[in-house]
């Protein structure tokens, strides 16, 4: 039987900003010996459900019931939990990249959701908050993409991307996307390096903004790729909610990885995210040294908007490496 770990939470100054790092792991883990792994990509949406568009008219209309929302956040980690650990939708996951995780919102019932599912998988954990300036009213958005629950201005929680591992999360930092339209709006990526079987794996969990066009989309793709330019031969994988909505974007997006030597297994046009009869693939998984043994999204799961983007990854032993 084993034992999980008290959380040990410390912040980590990297780049001029905190990574809030964490783990409940139990504190005695056998070495993974193999050189395999699942990894999956998830875009939470704080932990809310999936109506986002009809949640958003109802809202406006002034139409939406009052109910508390922790016990709502609390049981959708409890069915995001189940769906990484029970083998049903996917296969069990040993790191899971996450955005929109929301630390102390409002809308999130003031948890901190990406702790709280570290927590009940047992795994380590590191979050970057986007730091949105406090105070500061956001711009409009396109009519489009303006059904989300806004964090409000004077609201002490913040959102950001997460990653959570069975295994320790080395050397993690921010990576500052650029971004042109609104302060309001932060966009970055989170990066951490694994040690499996002796190699060392890199992993960008990256959250682009919608709002932006097809340039600054790209724009945000190629400060991650610059992180990567000193790490050609070392396993890699890019992953995240890329926000790629129109089939130009997608189709940009899939030129400028490819370019730089990665790849996925995902055909452009799959399926991670609804609305109604509205199907978007939004959220990919790229590689580069490494093999992609298989993949899929898992749903249905009605935790957020999107479903989970998992595959089982493989890469060379190299014993012993640094």
């Amino acid at each position: 039987m084993t034992t999980t770990g008290t959380l040990n939470v410390q912040a980590a100054e990297t780049n001029e900003a905190a990574v809030e790092l964490g783990s409940f792991a139990p504190t005695h883990v056998a070495q993974h010996a193999t050189n395999k792994c699942v990894i999956a990509t998830f875009n939470i949406r704080y932990a809310v459900g999936r109506f986002l568009i009809s949640g958003g008219l109802l809202r406006k209309a002034g139409l939406v019931r009052t109910r508390p929302r922790a016990p709502i956040i609390e049981h959708n980690i409890a069915a995001a939990a189940e769906a990484f650990t029970r083998g049903r939708l996917m296969p069990r996951a040993d790191i899971v990249a996450l955005q929109e995780a929301d630390r102390g919102t409002t809308r999130a019932g003031r948890l901190h959701v990406a702790r709280e599912l570290a927590r009940t998988l047992e795994m380590h954990y590191a979050h970057a908050a986007m730091q949105i300036p406090p105070g500061e009213e956001p711009k409009a958005r396109q009519w489009y993409l303006d059904f989300e629950e806004r964090i409000g201005v004077d609201d002490p929680g913040d959102t950001g991307v997460a990653l959570l591992s069975r295994f320790p999360l080395n050397e993690a930092r921010r990576v500052e996307l650029p971004w042109t339209e609104c302060a309001w709006r932060p966009r970055l990526a989170l990066a951490a390096r694994i040690k499996l079987a002796g190699q060392q794996l890199h992993i960008f969990n990256t959250h682009i903004d919608p709002h932006a066009n097809l340039a600054e989309q790209l724009a945000q793709h190629e400060a991650v790729l610059a992180e990567c330019a000193a790490r050609r031969d070392e396993p890699i994988v890019l992953l995240g909610d890329f926000n790629t909505l129109f089939p130009k974007s997608r189709a940009g997006m899939r030129r400028l990885l490819e370019a730089h030597g990665f790849t996925t297994p995902m055909p452009t046009g799959t399926t991670t995210w609804r609305a109604g009869l509205v199907r978007l693939h939004a959220d990919w998984l790229f590689v580069r040294n490494v093999r992609v043994l298989r993949w899929g999204v898992a749903r249905p799961l009605h935790v957020s908007d999107h479903w989970p983007v998992w595959a089982e990854i493989e890469f060379d032993e190299q014993t012993g490496a640094a």
